[in-house]
């Protein structure tokens, strides 16, 4: 990836870092795509040559845009505004704020709309808001995914309530675009503020941000002068914006283009694509070998079995792992991302232990909270309007039983969990791979094929809750998981889980790279078979699937009231 449009700053020798202060020798920041080598300031690019950087050289062509009315109010404060657009546009050869083209990202096409705060500090007016919507039914009409690169300052004043309606106009053809399933990407650079941050820059399906970019609605001038309020350090800076879940990830300039192209690529594709597999899957119990229920119990707890993130090392290709609710928090027991599965493009969700004290600590042992399920729905969402199939990767104790917890409502996102997964038109498999706990694992559960690896369990309780509540009594959590029927021979036979993954001799923590490759060749001929039905009649099995659980055969049922 290389920048041959200067600016200003990179045609001097040297050039001073707007962070640390040091002097970077101007071809070696050009180098390094205005990057400090000292401490990874990202400095400021034009649209030219931001679109340089991230398109395949010689693939782009600008988009033409439609005239729009440049002075709607005759708008006049130091210099007529029309003054003010003719400066712009001489400073910066553009005539927007932004510059629309398409091209491709290491071979995939692309439709891209790059700002540039240089032309009145990007700031959304019609001629902006045209082109952005432009851009966006191009990309409807090639079927081809979208990509913004925000930045601005806000709406135009100049333009008044005329500029304000471009918030609307842009963000319903990012609608139409989701009606459509096409994929949109924002990616969001220093600084996105105002209308452009609460509409097209936070508007679509994946969002971006380069490091140390600051975005919000309102700045920080605006509110330390409006309402005299504190700001912490920080504030509105890329990696706050993470820690809160409203962004899927910080991606360093050096490493855009390959996940760029990872996103771009994950477009529905057919199960032709998939590798032949022998199916190791079991799915007579009688084959399963009898197993006391406690020491299955321990096994599926062993803290060195693979997790969610190790069988996604083994088994998935090129995962972009997406972060954050979009609302408070980014849950870090529940992971979920896409990739490729033998050459099929998945979305893949599972919760996540680690290994290490510090690892289960962080990951607070799997025991996902509210913003963990609403992650889940979303990334569920996405699969479903790009057309992904949803593979769960479940080893959970059961959901996070904290008192903020249950004022954020975690029943309710439990339920809607369950109601998402119940509905999605993709093919869904999910699969226990440790413990299953509750209704905290069954929020992942609900799929057309649901799988336990061999040394796992499935239980409505832990045993030692069981004990605790029936027993009266912990110390006979042995005796309650012999009544739960929570080993693999017995969720077979029950029904409950389709087939059972053996696992490598001594368990999956014995030889994880076996265990995952047993888990690939098992997803790949499970969905092989689901890509094979159609969406209405994977619903209609899926319903049938959960609807006998409990339910007394017609003939048993008649019997009984006999």
């Amino acid at each position: 990836m290389t920048a041959s449009t200067r600016t200003r700053q990179e045609t001097s020798s040297w050039v001073v870092c707007r962070k640390c202060r040091e002097l970077v020798y101007g071809p070696r920041f050009l180098r390094e795509l205005s990057v400090c080598p000292e401490c990874g300031w990202h400095g400021p690019l034009g649209a030219v040559e931001r679109t340089e950087q991230l398109l395949d050289e010689g693939s782009w062509k600008t988009l033409a845009c439609a005239d729009v009315e440049i002075d709607p109010l005759e708008f006049v404060d130091s210099k007529p505004y029309p003054h003010r657009l003719a400066q712009a546009r001489e400073r910066t050869g553009l005539d927007e704020a932004v510059l629309c083209a398409v091209g491709t990202v290491e071979g995939h096409t692309v439709v891209t709309a790059v700002m540039d705060f240089r032309f009145m500090g990007g700031s959304l007016g019609a001629g902006v808001g045209e082109a952005i919507t432009a851009a966006a039914e191009t990309a409807l009409a090639q079927q081809a995914p979208l990509l913004i690169v925000s930045a601005s300052g806000g709406a135009r004043m100049q333009e008044g309530a005329i500029a304000l309606m471009q918030m609307a106009k842009t963000c319903d053809a990012l609608t139409s675009l989701d009606e459509a399933g096409v994929l949109t990407v924002s990616l969001v650079t220093d600084p996105t503020y105002g209308g452009v941050a609460a509409s097209y820059a936070t508007a679509c399906d994946v969002v971006l941000a380069e490091p140390g970019a600051r975005m919000g609605f309102a700045g920080p001038r605006v509110i330390e002068q409006t309402i005299r309020q504190e700001l912490p350090e920080g504030f509105q800076v890329a990696e706050s914006l993470s820690a809160n879940g409203l962004v899927d990830g910080i991606v360093p300039r050096s490493l855009l283009r390959p996940t760029l192209a990872r996103l771009l690529s994950m477009r529905s594709a057919s199960p032709a694509v998939l590798p032949q597999a022998a199916d190791p899957l079991v799915r007579d119990p009688r084959l399963l070998p009898e197993r006391d229920p406690w020491s299955a119990v321990l096994g599926a707890r062993e803290l060195e079995r693979p997790t969610t993130l190790d069988y996604i090392s083994v088994a998935v290709d090129g995962f972009v792992e997406l972060h954050g609710d979009r609302t408070a928090a980014d849950c870090s027991a529940i992971v979920g991302g896409v990739g490729r599965l033998g050459g099929l493009p998945v979305m893949v969700i599972g919760t996540e232990k680690g290994h290490t004290p510090r690892e289960l600590g962080d990951r607070n042992f799997a025991m996902a909270t509210p913003p963990g399920y609403r992650k889940a729905v979303r990334l569920m969402r996405l699969a479903g309007k790009l057309d992904l199939p949803v593979v769960t990767l479940i080893d959970t104790p059961g959901a996070y039983p904290g008192v903020e917890a249950e004022e954020q409502g975690q029943a309710l996102r439990i339920a809607e969990s369950l109601s998402e997964m119940a509905r999605l038109p993709v093919p869904t498999v999910a699969v226990v791979t440790g413990e299953g706990g509750s209704g905290g694992a069954l929020a992942l559960g609900l799929a057309d094929r649901v799988i336990l690896s061999e040394n796992g369990t499935y239980s409505v309780i832990s045993p030692e809750g069981c004990a605790a509540i029936l027993w009266n009594d912990r110390s006979a959590a042995s005796q309650a998981a012999e009544r739960l029927g929570l080993e693999a021979r017995e969720l077979l036979r029950l029904g409950v889980v389709d087939a059972v993954l053996p696992e490598p001799r001594g368990g999956a923590h014995q030889d994880r790279l076996g265990a995952g490759a047993g888990l690939r060749d098992a997803l790949v001929c499970t969905l092989r078979d689901l890509l094979a039905q159609g969406p209405d009649e994977r619903r209609s099995q899926r319903r049938t699937r959960f609807r006998r659980f409990g339910a007394i055969e017609p003939t048993a049922r008649e019997e009984a009231a006999r």
